[in-house]
């Protein structure tokens, strides 16, 4: 969308500050397509111009889409259209493979790797014995240096003896090693961003956010990752293709 043909008109009757009116116009253009990922915002100094507005009011309305996570600022170059994956529900892939299949460069920030006692929960659902030992890997998911998710991944010493022999994507080094996943069960629901995961994500505490649960198998059947994700809801549209039973 070109910058001359936003429009905006203050409502005299909304009390809602019109910084906050500015920043949900602009959330409706991202979220109905009028702005596509990596594309630039008008800056703020145009924007003021553009509605006769301070500068400080733009400034407050691109705050409030950086909050969200709808908007990056990259340092020297602008405001820009933040990163958005579309996963298919049927297919099993990577969070890399997703990125690099749209044209992103995938990335980890990594917060653990180590061998430890897997929990109550974790040897239940890996289907293990209380002397086993799992390889956690706890780290933020992102995509164009932009976080796009917290992930906390379990996997059976068994399958996965190094934990920091994994580079940017697990998948591929199990591959790799012969441990890739054959199938997967996954859940999805929203849940409010407790303070330690808002810190993480960079969202506001409270905030809804995607919490993923994903349990994967090799061919032989055996359960070999519990992954937890809990993701920036404003970056995923999950896609799902339904036929009606005959």
């Amino acid at each position: 969308m070109s910058q001359s043909s936003f429009e905006f008109k203050a409502d005299a009757n909304d009390s809602t500050p019109l910084y906050m009116q500015i920043a949900r116009k602009l959330s409706d253009d991202v979220h109905n397509g009028r702005y596509q990922v990596d594309q630039a915002l008008p800056s703020e100094r145009t924007l003021s111009e553009l509605l006769n507005v301070s500068r400080v009011t733009a400034r407050k309305a691109i705050d409030q889409l950086v909050d969200q996570g709808l908007v990056v600022r990259r340092r020297g170059s602008g405001n820009y259209i933040a990163p958005r994956i579309e996963q298919p529900l049927s297919n099993l892939t990577s969070f890399s493979e997703q990125l690099q299949q749209r044209g992103h460069i995938p990335g980890s920030r990594w917060l653990k790797r180590a061998v430890v006692t897997p929990t109550p929960e974790e040897q239940l659902s890996l289907g293990l014995s209380p002397y086993s030992k799992v390889a956690r890997l706890e780290r933020l998911r992102l995509a164009d240096d932009v976080v796009m998710a917290y992930e906390v991944s379990v996997l059976p010493q068994t399958v996965l003896n190094d934990p920091n022999a994994v580079g940017a994507s697990l998948y591929q080094y199990l591959e790799s090693i012969g441990q890739a996943p054959a199938r997967a069960l996954q859940h999805i629901r929203a849940m409010n961003a407790s303070a330690e995961l808002a810190k993480q994500l960079g969202v506001p505490e409270g905030q809804a956010v995607l919490y993923i649960t994903r349990i994967a198998y090799l061919e032989s059947g055996e359960a070999m990752e519990l992954t937890h994700s809990y993701c920036h809801s404003d970056h995923y549209d999950f896609v799902a293709e339904m036929r009606r039973a005959t």
